[in-house]
C-alpha cells in the first residue's frame, strides 16, 4: 500500500484474537495502528510491527479521552476507528446477575457509543472518516440463553444503521461486521458462563447440557478460522466504497435467513430442539 492511501486507525479490543491479529494485518498493509486495550503487556510485541499499544478502558471516560487525546497529538487525525472490544456472558435471562448484564452492555454498546462520540467530531472535522463495528449474526437472531448478549448484539445493529444515515452528510462512512460462529476464545468462555450462572437454579440441567455443545462446537472443526474477520475487517477499512454489512463465517447466512423465514413458534421450537442433544 502507498503511503498515499495509509489510514490512522484506532482499533479496540486488540490484546488477544481477532482485533490482535486484525492490529497486525493493517499494519502489514502500511497503516498507522494503535492498538486500544486494558491489557497494554499483551500487545506489547506488536511494537516490533511498528503498532502503538495504548491503555483504553471503554468503561472508563477518561482513559478513552486520553486515548483519543494520544492519538491525535501523535498524528493529528483519526482516519478509522474499528470498534472490536465486547464479550459475551450466557445465561437465563433470569439468573444473570444485573451487576453482569450491565456491564455486558455497558462494553458493548455504550462504550462503543461513547467511542464514536469521541471520534465523530475529529472526523467530521476531516471531512472523511469511517467507523467499523464487530457486530454479529446474534444481532439478527436470537438462540438459548444468549438473551443479554443478543440485547447488546441488536443494540449494535439499530446504533450502526442510525449513524450510518446520519454521518451520511458528512462523508464518513459506517460498516458493521458480523461473524458468524468463529473459532475463537468466545465460545468456551461463553460456555463458562452459561454453567455459572444456571447451577443450582431451574435451567440448571438444560443450561449445562446447552453449555456442553457450545464447548464441543468450539472444539470441532465446523468452525470458520479467526482469519475470515480479518479479511473483512481489511474489506471494511480499505475499500472506497465499503459495504454497510460484512456477514461471514459457519452458520451466519442460514442463521438470519431462518430467523427471517420461519413463524417465531417454528424458530423457537428449532432452537429448544438443541436443548436435547446429548454431547
Amino acid at each position: 500500500m502507498s503511503n498515499n492511501n495509509s489510514k490512522v486507525i484506532l482499533l479496540t479490543g486488540a490484546s488477544s484474537g481477532i482485533g490482535y491479529d486484525a492490529a497486525i494485518m493493517l499494519a502489514q498493509q502500511g497503516h498507522k495502528v494503535y492498538a486500544a486495550a486494558r491489557r497494554v503487556e499483551k500487545m506489547e510485541p506488536l511494537r516490533e510491527k511498528g503498532i502503538i499499544p495504548i491503555y483504553m478502558d471503554v468503561t472508563d471516560e477518561t482513559s478513552m479521552d486520553e486515548g483519543v487525546r494520544a492519538v491525535m497529538d501523535a498524528e493529528g487525525r483519526i482516519d478509522v476507528l474499528v470498534n472490536n472490544a465486547g464479550y459475551g456472558y450466557f445465561g437465563a435471562i433470569e439468573n444473570v446477575p444485573m451487576e453482569d448484564a450491565r456491564r455486558q452492555v455497558e462494553v458493548n454498546v455504550f462504550g462503543l457509543a461513547n467511542l464514536c462520540q469521541k471520534v465523530l467530531p475529529i472526523m467530521r472535522k476531516q471531512g472523511s472518516g469511517r467507523i467499523v463495528n464487530t457486530s454479529s449474526v446474534a444481532g439478527r437472531s436470537v438462540l438459548y440463553y444468549g438473551g443479554w448478549y443478543h440485547v447488546t448484539k441488536y443494540s449494535v445493529e439499530a446504533l450502526s444503521d442510525a449513524l450510518r444515515m446520519e454521518m451520511k452528510p458528512f462523508g464518513i462512512d459506517v460498516v458493521m461486521i458480523e461473524p458468524g460462529a468463529i473459532k475463537t476464545d468466545w465460545g468456551p468462555i461463553a460456555a463458562k458462563h452459561l454453567a455459572e450462572s444456571s447451577k443450582g437454579t431451574a435451567y440448571e440441567e438444560t443450561a449445562l447440557n446447552e453449555a456442553k455443545a457450545i464447548q464441543w462446537l468450539y472444539n470441532s472443526n465446523h468452525l470458520s478460522k479467526p482469519s475470515l474477520v480479518t479479511k473483512a475487517i481489511k474489506k471494511a477499512v480499505n475499500r472506497r466504497h465499503p459495504r454497510a454489512r460484512y456477514r461471514i463465517g459457519a452458520f451466519s447466512g442460514t442463521l438470519v435467513f431462518l430467523h427471517w423465514l420461519l413463524p417465531a413458534k417454528w424458530w423457537d421450537a428449532m432452537i429448544r430442539s438443541t436443548l436435547t442433544i446429548k454431547i
